[in-house]
């Protein structure tokens, strides 16, 4: 375990429903993670009908705050009165600084030798490291599972990595084969 990460949760606390937000308003194939743009609104919508009656009556909704998340959060309270909304840094997605908005394609070989090679400490884009992504999500991880109120995440696929991690025990990564490749679809969830 780092240094100062949160504690593992107990086994006894209750599921974590984790939610994708739905498909983004930018080309497949593009870098993003900071970038912040919208959803396709009839993705959200159909999104939320679906999810909204998998809450717990009275569920803390908490929302990574980029546009795409909080628009899933809004249609899940409009349709489920009873949450409450609470935006929440943590669950943003990794910031992939200069590589925002590149396609993945063209971002240069030796930047994702780099990465792969250092995976855990480097700052890939310059902005954040997968230490600080795992700390960050790390530590909402131990928040939510200590609520007393149920809880569900608006998030995405990178923060819902980091949280399987973190459900199974692991706290630190040194090589990046061991970063999960499966996350919901967009629209999706799943339960930790």
């Amino acid at each position: 375990m780092s240094p100062g990460a949160p504690e593992a949760p107990h086994a006894s606390a209750a599921p974590l429903l984790m939610m994708r937000h739905a498909q983004p308003l930018i080309a497949d194939g593009v870098c993003y993670g900071a970038t912040d743009m919208d959803a396709e609104a009839s993705a959200t919508r159909d999104a939320a009908l679906r999810l909204a009656p998998l809450l717990a009556s009275g569920s803390q909704l908490w929302c990574s705050p980029r546009r795409r998340c909080m628009q899933l959060a809004q249609a899940l309270c409009v349709c489920r009165p009873d949450l409450v909304l609470k935006p929440d840094a943590r669950l943003a997605e990794m910031d992939f600084g200069q590589w925002e908005g590149w396609r993945w394609a063209d971002i240069p070989r030796e930047a994702l030798d780099a990465w792969t090679a250092q995976f855990w400490h480097l700052r890939f884009g310059g902005r954040e490291s997968v230490a600080e992504l795992m700390a960050r999500v790390g530590a909402a991880w131990h928040d939510a599972r200590s609520t007393a109120a149920p809880v569900a995440w608006v998030t995405h696929a990178g923060v819902i990595r980091a949280a399987r991690l973190w459900a199974v025990g692991v706290t630190e990564l040194q090589d990046a084969a061991g970063w999960p490749a499966e996350a919901p679809v967009f629209g999706g969830h799943i339960v930790l």
